[in-house]
């Protein structure tokens, strides 16, 4: 995202107000509640994570040792057990 200048965006007499309250100040505008999205929605990590998450819940408890898990995922130990604990109840 990039900056754009308030005179482009705003009708003159929004702008004026807002000067009033805060002459000489970089102001952050954030989205309106409904339009905005959580974390990894639009690029599809989040059901990537979620997908890869409920496999290794699956694999272990399958019988896959958490080394086994470790090598094949790239994770730490901590992660992986994180993991099975977090899934245990979906499987």
């Amino acid at each position: 995202m990039r900056y754009r200048n308030a005179r482009e965006v705003l009708p003159p007499d929004l702008l004026r107000e807002i000067q009033k309250y805060s002459c000489k100040e970089l102001l952050y505008i954030p989205q309106r509640e409904e339009s905005r999205v959580s974390w990894g929605e639009i690029s599809g990590i989040k059901a990537e994570m979620r997908n890869r998450n409920g496999n290794i819940a699956k694999k272990y408890y399958e019988g896959a040792t958490v080394d086994k898990l470790i090598e094949e995922f790239c994770l730490s130990e901590s992660s992986i057990r994180k993991i099975i604990y977090a899934n245990c109840n979906i499987l």
